[in-house]
Order: structure tokens, then sequence, then C-alpha cells
């Protein structure tokens, strides 16, 4: 591999702090509900089940707002893209903070979810347009590590914050950060232009795809990504890693507060050690994948035997994990699964920059995400019920089902590149 020039090395680093502090506030948003879980129940009278709506509210309009978003990244780029959607995202968290009834705050989930549906596909976008095709797995970790961080952090920060004031506090100020990052976003990002780049920078990018330029996007290549098994292998998938994975992060507190009687404040404690291990995992398996790539016959069979092997891993530890009577050690498998599960989902990223043509990685990768969240959708919902029916054991072993079937699609359908066409 070229030796980094200088600039680059720079303008990589830069771009994977924002992504970072990005994501982070990402997910503090997301998981603000699942900390507030029951101070909400109470607070609006809410069940189970229709916690499971709300809960899934963000993720419906998250997964449907993938497929137009990932055509825009490819086609206008990041910068402007994510920044105006760290607006609407921030605002509607503000607006949360505000709602009195059930309605109101489904709105305003669904609001939240439309404005942080570019987060991931710009993450792509960027990682491709900085980084050379066999050294993507490592900054793809980087900025994954932010979802689980950003989720252990939720629980460490918003319970102090809820027990000192109320919920709403918890929804006002993570509102707020997220207007400050897009200021900072914008001000400080941009993506490479060519002509301003030496033969050198233009060598180091190029190395493993050739120097050719992308044609331009259009609705008929995004369209032209269906005929290919590839583009339904990693969106079935990609279903089955983020529904498990989003079992446990809308439902783990409330969990631990019913299935498992802990208290507030051992539940936001026992909360965020599994996401801890999730932020861990995210980076290992960003690094671990890229080594495995130089080795593996191409990059798109390394990468996907790295998302396989994770998946089965979240499965194998899900079924102690909903079975064993101990606290600690259900927190132990459960914190293997989540460290899993964010490998998982860190290597499908970078399996994204492995099997789509330059032209729409934004596209696809936006695709698998569509599928993913359409699991993600499903997660809380179906774990509201079954726990309301039964109990959160035969959920979570749902859950782990789901995912042995996901692993499956990766295995037997990514196979080969998609081709670029011109």
């Amino acid at each position: 591999m070229n030796a980094i020039p200088p600039r680059i090395r720079r303008r990589q680093t830069l771009a994977l702090i924002l992504l970072v502090l990005t994501g982070v506030i990402n997910y503090l948003d997301r998981a603000t509900l699942a900390v507030a879980n029951e101070y909400i129940r109470a607070d609006l009278g809410l069940s189970l089940g229709q916690m499971g709506l709300l809960l899934s509210a963000f993720s419906w309009s998250y997964a449907l707002c993938q497929l137009p978003v990932g055509a825009l990244v490819d086609k206008i780029g990041p910068r402007w893209l994510l920044g105006a959607g760290l607006v609407v995202w921030s605002l509607a968290q503000a607006a949360g903070g505000l709602v009195s009834t059930f309605g109101w705050f489904v709105l305003a989930r669904i609001v939240l979810g439309i404005g942080e549906a570019p987060q991931f596909p710009a993450a792509a976008r960027v990682v491709s347009n900085w980084f050379p095709l066999r050294a993507r797995g490592t900054p793809t970790g980087v900025y994954n590590s932010a979802s689980p961080l950003g989720v252990a952090l939720a629980p460490l920060v918003l319970t102090p914050l809820i027990l000192a004031t109320s919920w709403h506090w918890a929804f006002f100020m993570t509102g707020a950060l997220g207007l400050v990052a897009a200021v900072i976003w914008v001000t400080l990002y941009r993506d490479p232009v060519r002509a301003q780049m030496s033969e050198e920078e233009q060598a180091y990018l190029d190395e493993g795809q050739g120097a050719t330029a992308a044609p331009a996007t259009s609705f008929a290549s995004w369209r032209a990504l269906f005929r290919y098994r590839a583009t339904w292998g990693m969106l079935l998938g990609f279903f089955g890693s983020v529904y498990l994975n989003w079992v446990y992060l809308t439902w783990l507190p409330g969990y631990l507060r019913t299935q498992r009687h802990m208290d507030l404040a051992q539940a936001g404690f026992a909360a965020s050690i599994p996401f801890l291990c999730g932020f861990a995992g995210a980076l290992v398996a960003g690094w671990a994948s890229d080594r495995v790539t130089r080795h593996a016959t191409s990059p798109v069979a390394g990468r996907r035997r790295a998302v396989v092997a994770s998946m089965l891993g979240m499965v194998a530890f899900t079924i102690p994990a909903a079975l064993v009577e101990s606290n600690t050690l259900a927190v132990a498998c459960i914190s293997i699964v989540i460290f899993l599960a964010n490998a998982s989902s860190a290597c499908s990223w970078s399996l994204v920059t492995a099997v789509a043509p330059r032209s729409r990685i934004g596209s696809l990768g936006a695709i698998q995400n569509f599928g993913g969240f359409l699991g993600g959708a499903l997660a809380p919902i179906l774990t509201g019920y079954i726990a309301q029916a039964w109990s959160f054991v035969p959920a979570l072993l749902t859950g782990a089902g789901i995912a042995f079937l996901s692993a499956m699609s990766y295995h037997f359908l990514v196979v080969a590149p998609i081709p670029e066409e011109n």
C-alpha cells in the first residue's frame, strides 16, 4: 500500500473526528427514549405494547428515508446533506421534550428518523472519498464505534440529568448538542477536490480501483442495484443484524428493570456496560476486517466472512443471555452480543465499499441500511408485545432466530462485487 500523503492523513483524521462526534450525538438522541422509558410510560400512561410502538416510530421513517437519501448522498455529497439532517433531527429531538400526548410523541420520533437518515450513508461516502479500497475497514470501524459509544454514554449522562430535573430536559440538552454539531460539521468538513490534489495524493486514493472517474449517479443506475443478488443479500442480512441489536438498544434498560428487577441506578450502570463493549467491538472489527481482507481472495470474501462470523456469535450468546438466572452472567452475555453486533455492523458497512461500484457506494449503503432498519422498526414492537404476552425470554430467542437467518443471507448471496455501469 502507498504511504499516506500528509495532507490526506490530516483530512482523514478530521473527517473521522467529525463523524464520531455527529454519530455519538445521533445515538444519544435515539437512546434518550430508552433511558427515560419508565418515566415517560408513567407520565403518559403507556403500556409496554404502546411503548414498543413509540420506540419503533423512529425506525420506520428512518428506514424509508434510506432509499432516497443514499442516492442524494452520491449526487450532492455528504457535507450539506448531513448538515441539514443534523438541524432537522436536533429540532425534532428537542420537540420530544415538549410533547404531552402519545400521538405528538410519535410524530416527533418520526421526524427524528427523517433527520437522522443521512448519517451513515454520508459516513460511508466520506470513507470512500478519503480512503483507498483495502484500507476502509479501520475508518469504518471508527465511525461505527460512535453508535455504541453514544448508547453507552446515554444512561451515564442522561440518568443523573433525569433524576436531577425531569425526562424533558434529556431531550432539550441532546437537541442543543446536535445544533452545535451541525455548525461544526458544515464549517470544517470538505470533500476531496481532485483538481487541487497532487499526483501522489490521487494515486493513493485510487489504489486498488483505478483512476477512471466514476460516472454520474442517476435513478436508473440506483434502480439497477436491485438486479444483483448481492444487494438483496445485504438488505436481508442487515435486517437481522439490526433487529437483534435494536432489541437491546431499545429495551435493555426496561428489560433490566422489568425482568431482572434492578433499580434505576443499577439498570443505568448495567445498561452502559454492554455498549462500552460494543464501542470496542466496532474498533476491533474495523482493524481486523482490513487485516483479513489483505489475505483474502477478494475484499468481498474477506469482509463477508467477518460479518457472518460476528452474527453467528450474536446468536450463540443471546441464547444464554435469555436463559441464565444470574444477572451478572446475563449482562456478561449481553455485553458479548453487543460487542459482536457492533463488529458485525462495522464489517457490514465496510463490505458496502467492497461490493458497490464507486458511483453508488452511498446508494448501496442506504439500501442495506433500509433493510436493517426495517428490522430495527420491527424489533421494539415485537419485543414489547411478546414481553407483554409472555416474557422477555421468548422475545430474545426470537431475535436470535432472525439474526441466524440473516447471517445465511450474507453468506449465500453476497459473493461478488457489483460492476460499474457507464
